[in-house]
């Protein structure tokens, strides 16, 4: 994770052009290894790759004041935004070179406030992989307490480009 990277300037986003010439495990793998950079959001909503298998991608993070809501606490987006990426990464290992894919509708349910700065791991597991849709379901956890923050679903589109 130490070598995780995010682009400086548009020139250094991934163009299609790169990432349609490997599987999606390929590219998971390249931008876990640090060889490719990590998408910005991740930056935004600060967190990290922190392990990548066939049809399950995990990130760790941690919410920061930035992510507060006008309520005082952490807000929703912040949960969302980090399911929304573990699940449709998970779908994303699954693809063969020439496949990508993009979210189509997720759900998130919070069981319980995360605190700033608390650590958490929010992991994506593929239930199926189609020709057009894939769907997957994810969980936050915390890292100290092992307790269950946040699940999710989403249905992802499937795109041969």
């Amino acid at each position: 994770m130490e070598n995780q990277y995010f682009a400086e300037n548009e020139a250094e986003i991934i163009q299609s052009d790169i990432t349609l010439k490997m599987s999606g495990l390929e590219f998971m793998m390249k931008i876990y290894h640090g060889e490719l950079p990590l998408a910005n959001i991740a930056n935004v909503l600060n967190f990290k790759l922190s392990s990548v298998k066939v049809g399950s991608v995990c990130f760790e993070g941690s919410p920061t004041k930035d992510h507060y809501n006008i309520s005082g606490g952490i807000h929703g987006s912040w949960y969302g935004g980090l399911l929304d990426s573990a699940m449709a990464c998970s779908i994303l290992t699954t693809l063969s070179e020439g496949f990508t894919t993009t979210t189509l509708e997720y759900k998130i349910n919070i069981i319980r406030p995360l605190k700033i700065g608390m650590l958490i791991e929010a992991r994506g597991k593929t239930k199926h992989n189609g020709r057009s849709t894939g769907i997957a379901t994810g969980s936050i956890y915390g890292k100290n307490d092992g307790k269950l923050y946040a699940t999710g679903s989403t249905t992802c589109l499937i795109l041969e480009l």
